[in-house]
């Protein structure tokens, strides 16, 4: 037997169902938390840490959506995987909001559900609503900033620059990647990328003790917990 190596959360309350998903997932070297309810989903997925979220749609206590969008609004990165009977684009559209990063529709063939979890075992959602590092609180709904309770005056530039280093975290990302998030094909004059970097270490580090932003050689910058 396959020694596990994707760790997921599965929230559904159908019994048969998910006890066919478990057995499985684990002969795919998958291994596989369970919940029966929303709240219980909800609680075990800010205790712990899972690649994949797999969430039916319908729930007792909390729906799939529901609780997606809690997770997000707290930060939480997981890509999302929402089992649904239902097909409707409208639905999609609900679950796409909330922070789902894919669907499949009941009934599915195991294979597929198995392909779709090691698709998003790989990456983190991008549908996160709050970026934190340390102190360190990005707000992507409200567009708020702060660091220690203290709220960070930031243009859209230094706001694009943040986010990407944030999302990064604590990976260095490479000056030509920021760029990019700025400009995408077309970057101005070399000197460009470094004033703007200055301004943002103004704001994220210059009235506090301890750095954040980091420059490395030869690989770009990195953002990581001062506290660390």
């Amino acid at each position: 037997m396959t020694q596990p190596n994707i760790e997921i959360l599965l929230v559904e309350d159908d019994i048969d169902l998910a006890s066919s998903i478990a057995d499985f997932l684990a002969l795919e070297g998958i291994s596989c938390d369970h919940a029966y309810n929303g709240q219980a989903g909800l609680k075990l997925a800010t205790e712990n840490n899972y690649q994949v979220l797999v969430l039916d749609l319908m729930l007792p206590r909390m729906d799939g959506i529901t609780l997606c969008e809690k997770l997000r609004q707290q930060g939480t990165d997981t890509p999302v995987l929402m089992l649904t009977a239902r097909d409707t684009l409208e639905d999609k559209i609900a679950g796409f909001r909330a922070g789902t990063d894919d669907y499949l529709v009941k009934p599915f063939a195991m294979e597929e559900l198995v392909m779709r979890i090691r698709a998003l075992a790989v990456r983190r959602s991008g549908q996160v609503r709050k970026l934190q590092v340390g102190g360190l609180i990005l707000n992507l709904d409200s567009r708020h900033a702060s660091r220690d309770g203290v709220t960070l005056k930031l243009t859209p530039s230094c706001w694009t620059l943040l986010e990407t280093l944030m999302r990064a975290s604590p990976n260095p990302v490479s000056r030509k990647d920021l760029e990019y998030s700025l400009w995408q094909d077309s970057p101005p004059d070399t000197n460009s990328l470094k004033v703007h970097m200055y301004n943002l270490r103004q704001q994220v580090d210059k009235p506090f003790p301890r750095a954040m932003i980091q420059t490395l050689s030869q690989q770009g910058f990195a953002l990581r917990d001062a506290d660390v």
